[in-house]
């Protein structure tokens, strides 16, 4: 176990590695200049050539990356070009709103997946099989940005139930977790349904069911939990989404967490903000990928053999 721990600690690091620098430099390459966004048209060229030197954009590109990632490593993400804050603060202010939303979407995302994805392979070829496909194709084919808007005009304008949008008390957090939740909900029944298939033709739940087992405990004891890992590979990388910001979904309920907030540092030319958020987003997909491998070898010891 030490061994595996190690090889997937070392592959994220190098992945991270590997991020920051690709962030870097793409982010470089995006067209518009900071310093003209933050001073505006009116400005001289003298204000532009001493506001471009304060903040180190005159340095050769390697130069300003070798800085980048001193300052990195040692825990400064430095100051917002736009409002001048230390971008740590504006990153701690904003991450806890997108880690309520996602985690509410994945909750939401599992309380339908399951009983759905176990219904249709339990009744296998029923009109309750059909009704969870058609559910799953459906979720997979509406866009966050049709269905948002939707939810938003049946629940909160004409019947009033919810907020329309932002992020006051838990009835505003509703209509964004059963928009995000949908798709990743659609994706899960399908593999919580075909992993199930798969496993209930297994000679071992076959044997639990000559033994006179309950229906019930033999689907959550054995064949879930022997169907789990290609659930938790769905999870894992579903998740790395919905901690990414689930952008869409921010913007349309003005959602103050980090998917809004990086286009709001993209729109400013904000470089160092844009970088901060994107980093994050990218710390959060590896890090619950690596998670997911690290729990792959929990449950089941074939995986950190095979490493």
């Amino acid at each position: 176990m030490p061994s595996f721990l190690l090889s997937r600690l070392l592959s994220m690091f190098t992945v991270l590695l590997g991020v920051i620098t690709l962030i870097f430099f793409l982010i470089h390459l995006v067209p518009g200049d900071p310093v003209q966004a933050m001073l505006g048209e009116t400005a001289t060229p003298t204000d532009l050539e001493a506001l471009r030197i304060a903040l180190g954009l005159d340095q050769p590109l390697l130069t300003q990356w070798w800085l980048y990632m001193s300052n990195l490593f040692q825990g400064n993400l430095g100051n917002s070009l736009y409002s001048k804050e230390p971008i740590i603060d504006i990153l701690i202010e904003r991450f806890p709103a997108t880690l309520e939303l996602a985690a509410a979407g994945l909750l939401v995302a599992i309380l339908l997946a399951l009983p759905l994805g176990s219904i249709a392979a339990l009744r296998k070829d029923t009109i309750y099989d059909n009704g969870a496909m058609v559910f799953s194709l459906l979720g997979v084919s509406i866009p966050n940005f049709w269905l948002g808007p939707m939810l938003i005009l049946l629940f909160s304008l004409m019947l009033g139930w919810f907020p329309v949008s932002g992020r006051e008390g838990a009835l505003s957090l509703v209509l964004p977790a059963i928009t995000l939740g949908t798709a990743l909900a659609a994706i899960l029944g399908r593999m919580v349904r075909s992993t199930l298939l798969e496993v209930l033709n297994e000679d071992y739940i076959r044997t639990a069911r000559a033994k006179g087992l309950r229906e019930s405990a033999i689907v959550i004891h054995h064949a879930l939990r022997n169907a789990s890992l290609p659930i938790i590979t769905i999870l894992g990388l579903q998740l790395g989404t919905l901690l990414g910001g689930a952008v869409i979904t921010e913007i349309i309920f003005a959602w103050p967490g980090i998917g809004q907030l990086t286009i709001e540092s993209i729109q400013r030319r904000d470089y160092p903000l844009v970088q901060a958020c994107i980093l994050l987003i990218s710390l959060s997909y590896v890090f619950v990928n690596t998670f997911t491998d690290i729990l792959y070898g929990w449950l089941d010891p074939r995986v950190r053999y095979s490493v």
